[in-house]
């Protein structure tokens, strides 16, 4: 089934346009070739794989649409965050979709990062053979004996030792760990003027082949071998400029990343879910039961369209809020908090549904609602857990009502 995009009246003309022109190279060049372009069972298959995948690549590339998510100047697009948002709508209808048009997940937040943070030296270095692709990259701040939703709890530590930065620590759920040639590593590095405190965040790139960085293993996830890696950091040693920004930034970078991307998770969760919307309703029209009836006849599975329908409006609309937010200069923090929480429960539910309208099908391979529903939980994880983002939304509601303010349902 295709994706069937249409112009919207209230967006702009050029947002319509760029959604239409994705749109098409996803139905004519991604789904027809879906089973297959991430094909990893034999080498030639891989080889298959790899071609249709740069043949993809390089006519995005002559329609002017790589890498949405970087300034022109930096080889991307240039889109505004809006405009970025609605891409990725389109992109995410079909799962890994967005790589083929160079944003992919860590390297696409290492580029953001490596733009606002980077030296020109830096950029040269890591940023252009970052996007041009001939290097891939990972992010390393998990660690497994801290809580990932604190990032102030992290004790990977890096010491000025003369001209060089000395790593020490243990890191998880590096991403990408396998296949990149630099980390950006969240270290603790200590204030000259307090040696003996715990030292702000700072981020620095460490090349995969520096002397001391171990990789221990990709981490299951979901029961099969992943590339989110566990690393041991022993006393790696790298050139002071390799510091990303100034001393102590690393918790802003991280911030600066992690709300951005949050967005656009949920941009993502939208699109599939209209994918797993499609994917349900085609088989409640085409499949029959109990002598000939259809399945679209039963009120059961006429109520999972209408839940469906409102989960993915309701997630949409707030997502949109959201974006505006950000875009205009508000302040969007209880905002993405929001989303953060209830665009991956949407986004759980949507696909269950499909799930259980396909029946067994649906838990296959040969539908790529599997991977979707996992995704759907994960991201229940990732970038913070709810309960986390619900204590931070009831902190924000509270302040403005204890400073008198209410709550202002304009903003």
């Amino acid at each position: 089934m295709a994706m069937n995009v249409q112009p919207v009246a209230a967006l702009s003309d050029e947002v319509n346009e760029l959604r239409l022109r994705t749109a098409q190279v996803i139905n004519d060049d991604v789904l027809p070739l879906e089973p297959t372009l991430w094909n990893s069972e034999d080498e030639a298959a891989k080889a298959a794989a790899k071609e249709a995948r740069l043949d993809i690549q390089s006519k995005v590339k002559k329609l002017g649409l790589w890498a949405p998510h970087l300034p022109e100047e930096f080889g991307g697009m240039g889109l505004s965050f809006m405009q970025h948002a609605y891409m990725n709508e389109v992109l995410s209808y079909s799962p890994g979709a967005a790589a083929l048009f160079g944003v992919v997940a860590p390297n696409s937040g290492n580029q953001k990062i490596l733009v606002k943070y980077g030296t020109p030296e830096q950029h040269e270095q890591w940023l252009k053979p970052l996007t041009e692709g001939s290097m891939q990259s990972g992010f390393s701040m998990t660690e497994p004996m801290n809580p990932g939703s604190d990032p102030r709890a992290l004790t990977t530590r890096a010491v000025l030792d003369g001209d060089e930065w000395v790593i020490n620590g243990h890191k998880w759920f590096t991403s990408n760990g396998f296949g990149a040639d630099f980390f950006i590593v969240m270290c603790r590095t200590a204030d000259p003027d307090d040696p003996a405190g715990g030292g702000k965040m700072t981020q620095i790139i460490v090349p995969t082949d520096t002397p001391g960085v171990n990789i221990v293993r990709g981490v299951p996830v979901w029961g099969k071998r992943s590339n989110h890696c566990e690393i041991v950091y022993d006393n790696v040693r790298v050139p002071k400029e390799n510091q990303l920004g100034r001393t102590g930034t690393g918790h802003q970078a991280a911030q600066d990343r992690l709300g951005a991307g949050r967005v656009y998770h949920c941009m993502n969760s939208v699109g599939a879910m209209w994918r797993a919307f499609d994917l349900m309703v085609e088989r409640l029209m085409t499949r029959e039961v109990h002598g000939g009836e259809k399945l679209e006849d039963k009120q059961f599975m006429q109520g999972f369209v209408a839940e469906s329908y409102i989960d993915i409006q309701s997630a949409r609309l707030m997502t949109i809020n959201c974006a505006e937010k950000m875009e205009t200069g508000g302040d969007p923090r209880t905002d993405i908090s929001a989303i953060k929480i209830a665009v991956p429960a949407a986004y759980h539910r949507v696909v269950d549904r499909a799930i259980q309208v396909w029946g067994a099908a649906g838990v296959s391979g040969d539908l790529p609602l599997a991977g979707m529903y996992q995704g759907a939980r994960t991201l229940r994880l990732a970038d913070g857990p709810d309960e986390v983002h619900k204590i931070l939304i009831s902190k924000l509601v509270l302040r403005r009502y204890h400073s008198g303010e209410s709550w202002d349902f304009g903003n």
